[in-house]
């Protein structure tokens, strides 16, 4: 919703929360094939990713960020829609607390219920619910792929209309999914 008043634009707010135990094991696994291949084995900082990250930006190839799942919940959790130098340190400095406070389990969890899935829409539930007429519980491993696959720009793509750049893209995640650490967060 910050994105969309920072960007000038009624917010639009379709969210509901869910535990990480009523979401399908196929979200999260696609969410780290995707977003954050090392969340397991990092403090919220990749470093790798960060120095690749920065290294191409330099280079003037496309703008990527290097940033984990736990500095983009830190972000959507406590922070404004914006790119400075500011708002990154206040960024590190939540998702350090993050990590020294919260298990894994808990950052995706919240990070799968803050994050924009779609215009307006924002959460896990609310992405089922609108693309797939079912709860987050059910979500298949391709339907998971696809609603991933449009993280970089939820308001731009839609997991109901790919194009050929998301299917594309839906297919890598699916391919990698098998190639990540399973955890089954799903059981209570």
């Amino acid at each position: 919703m910050g994105e969309q008043i920072f960007d000038g634009e009624s917010p639009k707010l379709n969210k509901v929360w869910v535990p990480i135990e009523e979401m399908s094991p196929n979200i999260v696994q696609a969410a780290i094939t995707a977003e954050d291949q090392n969340f397991h084995n990092h403090m919220g900082f990749d470093i790798k990713a960060m120095k690749q990250a920065f290294k191409n930006n330099k280079k003037g190839k496309k703008i990527k960020g290097g940033s984990t799942i736990s500095q983009q919940a830190a972000k959507n959790i406590f922070l404004w829609p914006s790119r400075s130098y500011v708002r990154k340190a206040f960024e590190g400095y939540f998702t350090l607390l993050m990590e020294l406070t919260w298990s894994k389990k808990r950052i995706m969890e919240v990070y799968l219920n803050v994050i924009e899935m779609g215009d307006g829409i924002y959460g896990v539930e609310m992405a089922a619910q609108k693309y797939f007429h079912k709860s987050a519980k059910k979500l298949t491993k391709g339907e998971s792929a696809l609603i991933v696959a449009c993280f970089p720009n939820p308001r731009r793509w839609n997991a109901s209309k790919p194009t050929g750049y998301i299917k594309r893209r839906q297919q890598w995640i699916m391919s990698n999914m098998g190639k990540m650490r399973r955890v089954d967060w799903t059981k209570k």
